[in-house]
């Protein structure tokens, strides 16, 4: 079942096995102008995802059928790079890291404020639709990125990175040579404050790192404090 989005909102699809969670996201979501299409199993989960192609997926990890980290997986592989946010049921690092791994945008650990989750997909939607005109184009090292078309080249290249990676990346081109601590990084690009782990920084630098190939020293450690953009 769909419910139909209001026209700047847009469709999040949901997969959720447990009908309480599901209905109660579904209830958030709507209220906030969102579209929600509803899935409780994985392989219909990702038949929903390629076929729908919502503005955001919401995934459960442990799903009946395919888990929620194999339909980020296919999706990446598939060069479709919807933002996704992993709903887990255990505080396991290994589980979070994996997810952030694949592709993921951010994740939620159960039990969890609905109004948390909102936020968050609020948050991300808004990054994805792209800045206002007027931001200029950055070139650091050599990395482009232009934040109004949300695209970024290395060495003349193409580079796909999820919403939040692109984000991160902007972040730290905007000031070139400036140094920034996980915790501020958390606070300015995913929303929220170091309780969520800095962990989480480091795996996303490390997936824009990897993309960027040869380029990846625009992006340098400062041991001890944070990450900084220099050519």
């Amino acid at each position: 079942m769909t419910a139909a989005p209001q026209p700047d909102r847009g469709l999040v699809l949901v997969v959720e096995d447990e009908q309480p969670i599901a209905d109660l996201i579904r209830l958030y979501l709507t209220r906030d102008g969102f579209g929600v299409h509803v899935c409780a199993d994985g392989d219909s989960g990702l038949a929903a995802a390629r076929r729908l192609r919502p503005v955001l997926a919401v995934l459960d990890i442990a799903l009946p059928g395919i888990s929620g980290t194999e339909i980020c997986r296919r999706l990446r592989a598939d060069d479709d790079w919807t933002p996704v946010i992993f709903l887990t049921a255990r505080d396991d690092e290994v589980d979070r890291v994996v997810g952030l791994e694949l592709g993921a945008d951010d994740y939620v650990t159960k039990p969890f404020s609905p109004r948390e989750l909102v936020a968050r997909v609020r948050a991300i939607r808004r990054r994805s639709l792209g800045t206002p005109g007027g931001q200029p184009v950055r070139t650091v090292g050599g990395v482009t990125l232009d934040p109004a078309r949300r695209t970024v080249t290395a060495d003349s290249h193409p580079v796909a990175l999820t919403s939040t990676e692109f984000d991160l990346l902007d972040h730290l081109m905007r000031r070139p040579g400036r140094v920034y601590t996980r915790e501020e990084l958390l606070a300015s690009v995913w929303g929220y404050a170091a309780h969520a782990g800095t962990r989480t920084v480091d795996v996303h630098v490390a997936q824009v790192r990897a993309k960027l190939g040869t380029a990846a020293t625009v992006i340098r450690t400062v041991r001890g404090v944070g990450y900084t953009a220099d050519g």
